[in-house]
């Protein structure tokens, strides 16, 4: 399960690795790309103990998947205390996210706002609803949100706008992202355990 690599150093997981094999880390997807390992990532739980990773990547695939809470649930339950959690989606009003069919879970820049760690940190005025409910369906899921980012555009010449994007994303997506649209949400979290 684990190749050589991973149990020497950090335990790292590719979830929904694709053509992405990455060395020296679990790569699991739902299709034999050769060298991977085979999973039905809708089904629960993954072939792997608790708290097992120390970093897990999720780069375009959680937009496929049936559920975000099953998935996001399960995705810290297989990572350690403080692992790191890199997530890459499609942005709901972007072309890379409407015109893919097999899509089924929209991503916005607060997408992960109802499973954030929120103790000890203060909150905006925008984010004061935090402290009352929040629709995570009592997932022990948690995680501290280092960082969260829109990205513009992979073409060189375009990616000076991700400076002016993310001075507030939040207000960004609420005022102006139909205007001028994102591409992606890049999402940089912590895994909180108690």
């Amino acid at each position: 399960m684990d190749s050589p690599a991973s149990t020497t150093g950090p335990r790292r997981l590719n979830v929904g690795c694709g053509l992405d094999l990455r060395p020296g880390w679990v790569n699991l997807d739902m299709v034999d790309y050769g060298g991977n390992t085979l999973t039905d990532l809708n089904r629960y739980p993954w072939p792997f103990p608790e708290s097992h990773f120390d970093e897990v990547l999720c780069s375009h695939v959680l937009e496929h998947l049936a559920n975000f809470n099953a998935a996001i649930t399960e995705i810290w339950r297989v990572s350690r205390p403080g692992a790191l959690l890199i997530v890459r989606v499609p942005f709901f009003l972007s072309t890379k996210y409407y015109s893919e069919p097999d899509h089924r879970i929209p991503f916005g820049i607060r997408s992960f706002d109802n499973y954030e760690d929120i103790s000890g940190r203060h909150l905006r005025f925008y984010e004061k609803w935090k402290l009352g409910h929040r629709t995570n369906y009592g997932s022990p899921a948690r995680f501290k949100v280092e960082e969260k980012r829109f990205h513009f555009s992979n073409f060189a010449v375009l990616r000076w706008l991700n400076v002016f994007l993310n001075l507030e994303p939040v207000l960004y997506e609420r005022f102006f992202a139909t205007w001028l649209t994102p591409e992606e949400v890049w999402f940089r979290l912590r895994v909180v355990k108690t």
